[in-house]
């Protein structure tokens, strides 16, 4: 039978992600905070935030995304069936092989920066010189996230999280470090960010995880070898992807653009800023989740244990909705006074605070929806299905399209473009239940549907009894500051955290349950995936 199987710990996973990803989303508001009250939202600030849809333009048309999510199927299928000279012989060719597809593609796009940017941002001529230049600075920085993604895809499936999630948090310092030190240097001031974007993700995305990579025995070697079947399909499994239009891939570049078309300064910041905000709890619950969860998912695949593979799947859907729900329900309770918290100083004003809020409030309303996301993604990929989430991905980025058109034809404020957005992830997250259902039959969608339903009602209350509490507060001189703002609102989280958690417990959630184990274990390792627990009643 060979060495005994050893199961992935998928909760010791998720832990080591989610404190990870928390430290880059705390990095990532320090990041914000800086950029608000250093330069506040005009112009240059606009020019910084459209200087990334270029790179972005670019990640996108190579699928950038798709990358590492079809290569750590096919690795881990070589890996856990007794062949792993062949698994680094596909990691040896993918990476060859994208390495020269992608400094192409810089080349091209460095070049043709100018052009590029009079596509993205049509309506600020007098920006464009601004945004060609915080492009070409950032475009290179696409090698280390291209490449970063296989090496990074190469750890998680041999089961190392911590050198992964040193990625971003290193990104984040790079931008705080440009913001703080290269700003004083360069001209638009705005551009240090740009270089410290550039310098953290070459060392958090490239340079740290090649040396771990190395450490553990990687057997690199330069060849293009297109015809091994494992590399064929990894491209194969690609293909979707770059012909797709996934709206998660998009989002946010057409997000940034229909915002340009309203043609107001601070318009583009604002969006960001609040997507940004967002993008806190999708990184945190989401995202880490998911990444933690992906190897497993693909390693039960591999083996046929579509029933470990069925567990899995719904408990991690189950806990990715059970932290994501109370973080809807504050941002859309209390947007102004967590934007105003965290980044109304210096030049950031209540101007732009009650600008940014409405904007917040409409992307809370999709948050669930984005945390799941990622999972089906993970699950569908898992199984080395990349076509149907791109069909069904290409579907609501026409939705979504189609929504924005409206809106600007309708003269709506641009607040409308977020709400549009979470309408699409809504539907999006719908579809892609239906069809991952019958990939794996027997996918507790019941227990889902529960876990939403009463997460949303715990967290809704809880959430309105904190609304209550700070609108009584308002009056207090500690609130006529950011930072008294922040303190009060700090204890609040605190009291609404707990609120949620004992009242999630009274009512039975299983999540309540699991996260009390988890608790008492406390360093206390477990071999096995958590079994998902059953729903009650």
């Amino acid at each position: 039978m060979g060495k005994k199987e050893v199961l992935p710990n998928v909760a010791k996973a998720g832990v080591i992600m989610m404190i990870s990803l928390l430290a880059s989303r705390f990095l990532g508001i320090i990041r914000d905070v800086i950029l608000a009250s250093s330069f506040g939202q005009n112009a240059f600030t606009d020019a910084y935030r459209f200087s990334f849809q270029i790179p972005d333009l670019l990640f996108f048309l190579i699928a950038g995304g798709a990358l590492s999510s079809s290569f750590i199927p096919v690795f881990s299928e070589y890996l856990h069936t007794d062949r792993e000279d062949e698994a680094w012989h596909v990691f040896s060719a993918i990476v060859c092989i994208m390495s020269a597809i992608v400094l192409t593609f810089i080349v091209v796009a460095w070049i043709l920066a100018p052009q590029l940017t009079q596509l993205i941002a049509p309506n600020h001529p007098h920006i464009w010189n601004e945004i060609t230049l915080m492009s070409r600075i950032v475009l290179p920085a696409q090698y280390a996230f291209f490449i970063g993604g296989i090496l990074f895809g190469t750890l998680y499936a041999k089961q190392v999280f911590t050198v992964p999630g040193l990625g971003p948090n290193i990104y984040n310092v790079g931008i705080i470090l440009g913001a703080l030190l290269v700003s004083h240097l360069v001209t638009p001031s705005v551009a240090g960010m740009s270089w410290g974007a550039l310098v953290g993700a070459s060392i958090g995305n490239l340079l740290i995880p090649l040396f771990a990579i190395r450490h553990m025995g990687a057997k690199f070697r330069i060849t293009f070898d297109f015809s091994h079947p494992g590399v064929k399909k990894v491209l194969k499994l690609m293909l979707p992807v770059v012909l797709g239009l996934s709206l998660p891939g998009v989002f946010a570049l057409l997000l940034q653009y229909f915002g340009g078309l309203y043609g107001k300064e601070g318009v583009n910041s604002a969006l960001d800023t609040a997507n940004r905000l967002m993008q806190a709890p999708l990184g945190i619950f989401g995202q880490s989740l998911a990444i933690a969860a992906f190897p497993a998912l693909s390693q039960f695949f591999a083996q046929k244990k579509m029933d470990l593979f069925r567990d899995q799947l719904s408990k991690t859907l189950r806990t990715t909705l059970y932290l994501a729900m109370p973080i809807s329900a504050i941002l859309l309770f209390l947007p102004a006074e967590i934007i105003q918290a965290l980044l109304q100083h210096g030049n950031f004003t209540a101007a732009d605070t009650a600008r940014t809020a409405p904007a917040l409030q409409m992307f809370a309303v999709g948050v669930a929806a984005w945390c799941m996301h990622p999972v089906l993604m993970r699950a569908y990929f898992s199984t080395q299905n990349t076509i149907t989430p791109v069909v069904l991905g290409t579907i609501t980025t026409v939705v979504f399209i189609g929504l924005s058109l409206a809106t600007l034809r309708l003269g709506i404020d641009f607040w409308i473009l977020p709400l549009a957005g979470s309408v699409s992830a809504i539907l999006l997250v719908v579809m892609m239940l239906i069809g991952v259902s019958k990939i794996g039959e027997g996918i507790d969608i019941k227990g889902i549907l529960r876990t939403l339903f009463l997460a949303a009602l715990a967290s809704g209350l809880t959430a309105f009894l904190l609304w209550i509490g700070v609108q009584g507060a308002r009056s207090l001189p500690l609130l006529q500051s950011s930072l008294g703002t922040l303190a009060l609102l700090g204890f609040g989280f605190l009291l609404f955290a707990w609120g949620y958690y004992f009242l999630t417990k009274a009512l039975k959630m299983p999540e309540a349950a699991y996260f009390e184990r988890a608790l008492k274990r406390g360093k206390k390792e477990d071999p096995q995936p958590p079994a998902p627990a059953q729903p009650q009643g």
